[in-house]
């Protein structure tokens, strides 16, 4: 299939969902609807600013003040394309995760290149050649435009396709070298949903790699530039705001502090509906430091060498922990699994989490049905459901992780696997 008629029919697909009968239904699911990211608090947030009202006062909206201006330009002065822009902007997405793959492929036949005399003999076979190479854009490509997850979101006008968006830039202009873009864009995606703020960390590793010269250096001006672009984010929305930082606590805030308890895909409703009021301080901290801090670190440090499979880890890591996650987060992370099939072979739980994926799918709706409308269910087996499909994300990233520190210790000592004459087993601690 031509990549243009990819991109036709998965356009196609996404503009008649928007216009079908059931639009409402999709944008209101919970799977794909926060209150962060939902198209009907977004159209609440924008009739108040309309009217003169500062919809940070309340509590129905959360989008940054740049993303208020953005769409009320839209919906004062062409409402009738926004589902076209919805669309455009998500076959954009596509097409950026498209050519970071193909950047990444340059950047790891050149790495594999300079490697290939530490490769033992018995693995020269798994190098990959030009050919495998190549493939991988295509399958990113395919993932992102027909994943049900990608194409809902999109569906639901989600703003959650924004913000796809700009870590898909950001990731595109890492690899590409642009340092000034790199920043710039992960910068908006941090100011709109805070917890991009991690792919700094791959981002400098890709860049000093990319330009050659001093790391450190490298780092250093990487940090500079995106704490300048921030910044200047930060202000510019205070701007808007008539001087005003306020908004900060129903953004920022909103996202940190966690006070709306509708549920959602994520695991942190559950939890602070059951918890004691006094001990809700300690539980949101320990969650909000295990989605932003807890495994930046010791990733970073073994994985420095791999900074895109770190970014995409990181990702991963933040859809599934982060406060108010939708399948949209999931669906962005699955398009960049394809740019590392050649560690497939090496995966052991690959066919345990593709069911667990389907099955989880269509027993969330089904539980949700059970529990708000016929109430013969509970919050417990809806929370079941995603429990287990936040387990089976976290199965998916550490079968990846150890598949490819499997893949380089058989480079680096061969396939055979004899101790003493004798086959032994390869295993993990």
């Amino acid at each position: 299939m031509g990549l243009m008629l990819k991109y036709v029919i998965a356009g196609l697909a996404r503009y008649w969902l928007i216009h079908m009968d059931y639009w409402q239904i999709i944008a209101n699911r919970v799977e794909i609807a926060t209150p962060l990211n939902s198209w009907k608090r977004l159209i609440e947030g924008v009739y108040l600013y309309d009217n003169n009202i500062n919809p940070y006062e309340g509590d129905s909206f959360h989008e940054s003040p740049l993303m208020l201006i953005f769409f009320h330009f839209f919906m004062k002065k062409f409402p009738y394309i926004l589902p076209l822009l919805f669309t455009i902007f998500d076959l954009i997405t596509a097409h950026l995760l498209y050519k970071t793959s193909k950047s990444f492929a340059t950047l790891f036949k050149n790495a594999q290149d300079k490697m290939k005399d530490e490769v033992n003999e018995d693995s020269k076979t798994m190098l990959l050649s030009n050919s495998r190479l190549d493939e991988a854009p295509d399958y990113v490509l395919s993932v992102y435009l027909f994943n049900p997850y990608s194409v809902l979101n999109c569906a639901g006008m989600t703003t959650t396709v924004i913000q796809n968006l700009l870590v898909a830039a950001s990731l595109w202009s890492a690899t590409s070298g642009h340092r000034i873009l790199a920043c710039a864009f992960i910068a908006l995606a941090t100011h709109q949903a805070l917890y991009p703020v991690l792919l700094i960390v791959p981002i400098a590793i890709l860049l000093a790699d990319i330009n050659k010269g001093c790391n450190k250096c490298s780092y250093i001006r990487t940090l500079l530039v995106f704490v300048l672009c921030w910044g200047f984010l930060i202000f510019i929305s205070a701007f808007i705001m008539d001087g005003s930082y306020k908004y900060v606590y129903n953004t920022y805030g909103f996202i940190l502090s966690v006070p709306d308890l509708k549920p959602n895909i994520g695991l942190f409703w559950y939890f602070f509906t059951e918890m004691f009021e006094h001990f809700r301080l300690l539980f949101v901290c320990a969650f909000q430091i295990n989605a932003l801090a807890l495994y930046i670190v010791p990733l970073t440090l073994r994985f420095k060498r791999e900074p895109v499979l770190l970014a995409t880890v990181l990702i991963a890591l933040s859809a599934i922990f982060r406060s108010y996650p939708c399948v949209g987060d999931v669906g962005f992370y699955l398009a960049l699994l394809p740019m590392w099939k050649h560690l497939f072979t090496f995966m052991q739980q690959k066919f345990i989490v593709a069911c667990a994926f389907i099955i989880t799918s269509a027993l969330g709706p089904t539980v949700w049905h059970l529990w708000i409308y016929s109430g013969s269910a509970n919050a417990n087996f809806f929370f079941g459901v995603t429990l287990s499909f936040a387990t089976a994300q976290i199965f998916l990233i550490t079968d990846l992780l150890f598949a490819y520190i499997k893949r380089e210790f058989t480079l680096k000592n061969g396939t055979s696997r004899q101790i003493d004459g004798k086959p032994a087993k390869l295993v993990l601690r």
